[in-house]
């Protein structure tokens, strides 16, 4: 069986070479993870908020593939200078496009990028008190983020507390 390698545009490389904002951030205002149990990537997003709730600083830590890397990357780009309301309307689209595009397959990633994102954003508003342009419902992103947890939960359990399903023999 042979592979066929995916084609990733000549940002995405760039940034996967050479990731922007990578690392955790010791004094991050509020941070947040999002995951996908299928596929293993993991995102987390730190944010430094300053006054009027403007994005001072980004940075990620990743655990997955390129285009996982470059999504998170350019993320962490697009918010600085950016009040929390303006970040929250960025979309996995707007991530891909700023890309130059991704592999269809890889669209995922954007959604781990916003749906970290946006769980950051709500749990900065969880101290302070929800702005009215705050969804009071979990966005598709957010859901995918709790459903992927929900999933890592499980098989930790299942496969910590031997409760594996044994094929017969």
């Amino acid at each position: 069986m042979s592979r066929v390698p995916l084609p990733y545009g000549p940002k995405v490389l760039e940034l996967f070479r050479n990731p922007k904002n990578a690392g955790a951030m010791e004094d991050a205002t509020v941070s947040a993870t999002a995951g996908s149990p299928i596929c293993g990537d993991v995102i987390a997003i730190y944010l430094k908020i300053g006054e009027g709730d403007v994005i001072e600083r980004a940075t990620f830590e990743s655990y997955g593939c390129a285009a996982n890397i470059a999504t998170a990357s350019i993320l962490t780009e697009m918010v600085k200078g950016k009040t929390l309301r303006e970040a929250w309307e960025i979309t996995w689209r707007d991530i891909a496009e700023e890309l130059g595009g991704l592999p269809s397959i890889k669209f995922h990633c954007g959604t781990l990028a916003v749906g970290a994102l946006r769980r950051a954003i709500r749990a900065y508003y969880e101290k302070r008190g929800k702005p009215p342009w705050l969804p009071e419902e979990a966005t598709l992103e957010e859901k995918q983020a709790l459903e992927a947890e929900r999933m890592g939960e499980i098989l930790s359990r299942r496969i910590g507390g031997g409760d594996v399903e044994r094929s017969p023999r």
